[in-house]
């Protein structure tokens, strides 16, 4: 499933059933439907900040085997869903915008290298927020990042996550 292109109002996501609000918004958080259904029940949201909140209060709030399980639900830079085609539309997006569908063979190499080694270390890929960074900002963040502490990543990767987040909620909800 992937985000719609129509553009809903605030007061319209409010007036969802929870069905028609999981379908609407569940995209935004990788495809993660529960982050949806927690929210839904804090309606009405009085701002997108207020939909963001609730949206991210749903997985601090989760218990730590489904918080690690949604991490593990995001894909790898230029990883194996890129090369299998099977990302969503917006990772795919937000992937390009930072040119890493065109890395070069030694590019490719490091970054499967580094997805490797960060997932080894801390159990589950990297997360960055891609479109708030350059190809070289994303290589030294990895470089750097995989050796920071398991719990300083989950942290990390949770603020990345907010940022992502909130550009396709603001997507969805803009006009």
């Amino acid at each position: 499933m992937t985000l719609t292109t129509t553009h809903l109002s605030l007061a319209e996501l409010n007036d969802m059933d929870q069905g028609a609000f999981v379908a609407a918004v569940g995209p935004t958080f990788e495809n993660a439907s529960w982050i949806a259904q927690a929210a839904w029940s804090r309606r009405p949201f009085a701002s997108i900040d207020a939909l963001h909140a609730a949206m991210l209060d749903a997985v601090r709030e989760a218990p730590e085997e489904r918080r690690v399980a949604f991490l593990c639900g995001h894909p790898e830079l230029a990883g194996r869903e890129a090369q299998a085609g099977t990302m969503t539309v917006e990772s795919v997006g937000e992937q390009r915008s930072a040119g890493l569908d065109a890395l070069s063979r030694e590019e490719l190499s490091e970054m499967q290298r580094l997805n490797r080694t960060y997932r080894e270390r801390h159990g589950f890929p990297f997360i960055i927020a891609v479109r708030r960074n350059t190809k070289q900002q994303i290589f030294e963040a990895l470089r750097t990042r995989a050796a920071a502490s398991t719990e300083t990543e989950r942290r990390a990767a949770l603020d990345q996550i907010g940022f992502i987040t909130r550009g396709r909620i603001d997507a969805l909800l803009a006009g």
